[in-house]
C-alpha cells in the first residue's frame, strides 16, 4: 500500500511531467458542502441568515459541478462543460495567492488591468502546484 506522502510525491512528480501540459483541476465539494452544512444549525440563529448561507453555499455547489480550471502552458481557461468562457494569458500576470494555505478558501490573482478573487471549488494542491510552475513567485 502506498502511504499518503507517496501518494503525493506521485501525484507532485505527475504535475512536472505535465507543466507544457493542459491540466485540468479535479472539482473540490468541501467549501460549498460546509456552507450548506453550516446553514443548518444557523436556522436555530437568524432563519434569513440561514437562508443566505445556504443560497451561496447550494450557488457555490452548482459552480462546483459546472466550472472547470485548465492550465494550459500560456493561460489559464475556465470551462462551463466544454465552453471556453474565459481565458488569462499568464503573460498579463502580476501575481497571485492562496489564501489561508492550511484550509484553502481563496484564490486571488492580479493581472495589468484587473483583479480576480476565485473561491477554491477545485483542488487546491494541484493548483499550488499548476501555479508554481507556470507563473512562479518572484
Amino acid at each position: 500500500m502506498e502511504s499518503d506522502l507517496d501518494r503525493e510525491e506521485i501525484m507532485t512528480n505527475a504535475a512536472i511531467d505535465t507543466s507544457n501540459q493542459t491540466v485540468e483541476l479535479a472539482p473540490s465539494y468541501v467549501i460549498p458542502i460546509v456552507l450548506v452544512g453550516a446553514a443548518i444549525p444557523l436556522l436555530l440563529v437568524k432563519v434569513w441568515l440561514s437562508a443566505l448561507v445556504g443560497l451561496f453555499g447550494s450557488f457555490l455547489l452548482i459552480q462546483t459541478v459546472m466550472l472547470r480550471l485548465r492550465f494550459t502552458p500560456t493561460d489559464l481557461d475556465i470551462y462551463r462543460g466544454e465552453t471556453l468562457i474565459r481565458r488569462f494569458p499568464y503573460q498579463d500576470w502580476q501575481n497571485w495567492e492562496i489564501f489561508w494555505s492550511s484550509v484553502p478558501i481563496l484564490f486571488y490573482f492580479r493581472e495589468v488591468k484587473s483583479i480576480h478573487f476565485l473561491p477554491i471549488i477545485f483542488d487546491p494542491k494541484m493548483l499550488r502546484i499548476c501555479l508554481e510552475q507556470r507563473f512562479p513567485k518572484a
